[in-house]
């Protein structure tokens, strides 16, 4: 078959993306106009097969047509090839109409085609089909979207018309009429009457849930005809749906562990726990969903508790940041979340359940009051648990069936340390966070980053320091290790093949870590160093020794200690009883706070001895050919992996189209912080704010260095002096710190693992800039203001600064 009616058109395979959605919309009985399709098999043979194409176009009358390329990987649901391939209007006659559908084939090939491919991973193995149709003459054409594209709003649509033909909207020179389609309609102004935006908006409710980017036109009789119809593939995914009153509104926990990336099925299990155990032991309660893989909480029963409510913003502050802060504070403005009976009991906050959560704040009050009282004896405590949860973690050695493995991970891994790991940790935190007020007035919020700089007994920091230790002596390989690319270095270790410098050791200690080290499904350092060899590279890049990192931190402790006793003599003049108890709180907070990461370290012990165990289990249903290969097990949950192990169900196509959607999830850029039931990102509704960059300031001091944009630490190359600008960072990244002149980054809060340790190391830090990977360009000189919370690029010589966009 290589020419076919356009209304036969169904298999993608044959006749491609944009002609199957074509031929669904005439089947649905919407108007089309009449044409036919050149399909991929005439593709394949690789002829143009000129008497049926002629023969189609003179049975249509031939006259003028449009000619639209439709490739197989094109207007699917998670890439739409928008503007890729060529398209031709007003083509006529036989000459010009061959000539066109060349054309399209040869777009397949085009360099804009083929870049789009490989950042979507697309493949190769594709086929293009060709579309040609009557052509359309307009009064007005453009594009409806059944979904507000910018918002994310699936209860609003959106038109942008011109009039006459539609390509200035499609390819973004025309200066369109734009409309917003919801409750009320919007009268008829432009180019557009009010009758036709009520029959666009009808063709928009009749496409379907799945929302749709839908090309249409007008003609002199007023005739509305479709042209194209294809999946928006930039939505953010929509909530699940929920029993509890609505809107509802979701909160991004995952940046707080640094992660943006999708999570494994398999990891989501034991986040949606762990998250769940913290908002509790803040006195609250909230759902955990998952959410285009990633891991929100539903707090609309909370922003609609009178009492709870109140301490939302405060805990968005504290703990998610000031870009979850400012949309929960429209969130709570806004009439629909106004307090009343319709909070949830699951929502109210958990000291309402009586003798339990009294209880609780017993523990926490003693807890606290002691570690404050001996930082040191409580300190020692926590080292005492964390060793104990590491001996505690271990599977039994004599696990030997899949069976008996998958009774060791489904096992409750709660432990009696709890209270020596969380008290100490909770006293550090307050003690860091209470002089902020206390001193408001006497001394500035860089002074007191300033003293809670270079803190000890941070296991992330220590952990950093000895892979510098490790790097500075393998100085003899200097020109291997930088010279070689991160991957094959790792690939040589892992085959022994590489000389030794003291790698086992480190791993030894700190192999259970690795990026997004919260996710089971994702490999440690000890599976795969590659992110380690990267950090070692950037080490030896440091020729300088003021900038050797162990100096630099020796630095910033003493300008901590000796900011301390300074500021200690001045607020105790002016507020002797404050001050006092500042400094106090201040002291407390050099000696606990730096242990914040010791809990997740220690609980990491538990993961990796997980992840053995469901690596051997995987490897067992890989064998029996239930799965495809053993890391697959993490795409599935411990009641899908039970399903495979005892009753032998076959998961690989499960699998299969999880992993597909996450690798799909795993492009997206941009996460959002606050998300409504509706698909509303809660931040694209927010006023914006007057030029520059902003975001808030984290760590004390001010730099200038050129950007260094990081997506991956596995495979960053950092200069000494760099800005680094990433999106989110957890303990992973933090081995970039020493080396990195200063931090920005699009997501987190003042207390998360990268703030807390740019602190430590004396780094300049800017958080939550929306957008910084995008509107800052690498190799830009920036300068970064830790005090301002600005971002700020520098001009070249002979011209004026101007913000980056």
């Amino acid at each position: 078959m290589l020419v076919i009616p356009l209304p036969e058109s169904d298999r993608i395979d044959l006749v491609g993306g944009k002609a199957s959605g074509l031929g669904e919309l005439i089947r649905r009985g919407e108007r089309v106009p009449p044409g036919f399709v050149v399909t991929t098999e005439a593709h394949r043979l690789g002829a143009l097969p000129q008497a049926e194409i002629l023969a189609a176009y003179r049975a249509m009358g031939s006259g003028p047509v449009a000619v639209r390329s439709s490739a197989t990987a094109e207007d699917l649901p998670d890439a739409s090839f928008a503007g890729q391939h060529e398209t031709f209007l007003q083509v006529e006659g036989d000459e010009q109409l061959l000539s066109a559908v060349a054309k399209c084939w040869a777009s397949l090939h085009g360099e804009r085609a083929v870049a789009y491919r490989s950042a979507h991973e697309t493949g190769t193995e594709l086929r293009m089909a060709v579309i040609v149709q009557r052509m359309v003459q307009p009064t007005a054409a453009g594009v409806l979207f059944t979904a507000n594209p910018l918002t994310g709003n699936r209860t609003e649509m959106l038109v942008d018309a011109v009039p006459g033909l539609g390509t200035g909207v499609v390819d973004g020179t025309a200066d369109a009429d734009h409309y917003v389609l919801g409750d009320p309609a919007p009268d008829g102004h432009g180019c557009l009457s009010a009758a036709q935006l009520a029959e666009l908006r009808a063709a928009g409710e009749r496409a379907g849930e799945e929302p749709r980017d839908i090309e249409w036109a007008f003609d002199a009789e007023g005739v509305l005809w479709l042209l194209q119809s294809r999946p928006i593939t930039t939505l953010f995914p929509l909530p699940p749906a929920s029993d509890g009153p609505l809107p509802r509104v979701y909160v991004e926990f995952g940046h707080v562990q640094g992660m943006l990336q999708p999570v494994t099925p398999m990891g989501m299990a034991g986040l949606k726990r762990m998250i769940a155990a913290m908002t509790a032991s803040l006195g609250l309660r909230a759902e955990i969903v998952d959410i285009g893989g990633r891991l929100y909480g539903d707090l609309s029963d909370l922003a609609r508790h009178r009492t709870a409510r109140k301490r939302l913003i405060k805990l968005m502050a504290v703990d998610f940041g000031p870009r979850a802060q400012a949309a929960m504070e429209h969130v709570l403005a806004d009439p629909r979340f106004a307090p009343g009976t319709a909070a949830a009991k699951a929502g109210r906050p958990a000291e309402q359940e009586g003798g339990s959560a009294l209880r609780t704040a017993g523990r926490a009050l003693s807890g606290i009051t002691r570690a404050l009282a001996r930082p040191e004896a409580a300190r020692l405590r926590l080292q005492a648990a964390v060793d104990r949860l590491r001996s505690a973690s271990d599977a039994p050695a004599d696990l030997r069936t899949s069976t008996q493995r998958l009774d060791f991970v489904s096992a409750d891994d709660s432990t009696e340390a709890a209270d020596d790991l969380t008290w100490p940790i909770v006293a550090g935190m307050l003690a860091a966070a209470l002089p902020g007020s206390l001193l408001k007035g006497l001394a500035s919020p860089d002074e007191i980053h300033t003293v809670l700089g270079g803190l000890p007994d941070n296991v992330t920091l220590e952990m950093d320091l000895a892979l510098w230790r490790l790097a500075r002596d393998a100085g003899q390989h200097r020109d291997l290790l930088i010279g070689t690319p991160p991957a094959e270095l790792a690939a040589r270790y892992r085959q022994g093949d590489l000389p030794d410098i003291g790698l086992t050791a480190f791993l030894a200690e700190y192999g259970h870590r690795g990026p997004a080290e919260a996710d089971l499904g994702v490999p440690r350092w000890a599976e795969d160093p590659t992110g380690v060899f990267a950090a070692i590279a950037n080490y030896l890049r440091v020729t300088d020794p003021e900038q050797a990192p162990d100096v630099r931190f020796a630095r910033t402790a003493e300008r901590a200690q000796a900011t301390l006793e300074d500021l200690a003599r001045r607020v105790r003049r002016r507020r002797p009883v404050r001050g006092s108890l500042a400094v106090f709180l201040l002291r407390r907070a050099r000696t606990l706070s730096g242990l914040r990461e010791s809990g997740k370290f220690a609980g990491l012990y538990r993961l990796r001895a997980v992840r053995e165990q469901l690596l051997l289990i995987g490897a067992d249903l890989a064998a029996g050919g239930l799965l495809d290969e053993p890391a697959d097990i993490m795409f599935l949950d411990l009641d899908e992996a039970a399903a495979a192990v005892r009753d032998g169900v076959d998961q690989r196509e499960l699998v299969a189209r999880r992993k597909a959607l996450h690798r799909v999830e795993s492009r997206r850029r941009h996460v959002p912080v606050a998300l409504l039931s509706d698909g509303t990102d809660v931040e694209t509704v927010l006023p914006a704010k007057p030029g520059g960059l902003h975001g808030v300031g984290a760590s004390a001091g001010r730099v200038t260095g050129p950007a260094r944009i990081v997506h991956d630490p596995a495979t960053a190359h950092i200069e000494p002096g760099d800005i680094l600008v990433v999106s989110t960072t957890d303990p992973a990244w933090t081995p970039l710190f020493l080396t990195a002149g200063g931090l920005v980054t699009e997501t987190g809060a003042i207390m998360a693992h990268g703030p807390t340790v740019a602190r430590e190391y004396g780094i300049p830090a800017v958080i939550s800039v929306p957008g910084a990977t995008d509107r800052i360009t690498p190799g830009q000189l920036i300068t970064v203001d830790g005090a301002a919370g600005t971002v700020t690029p520098v001009p070249a010589p002979g011209t004026a600064a101007s913000p980056a966009a």
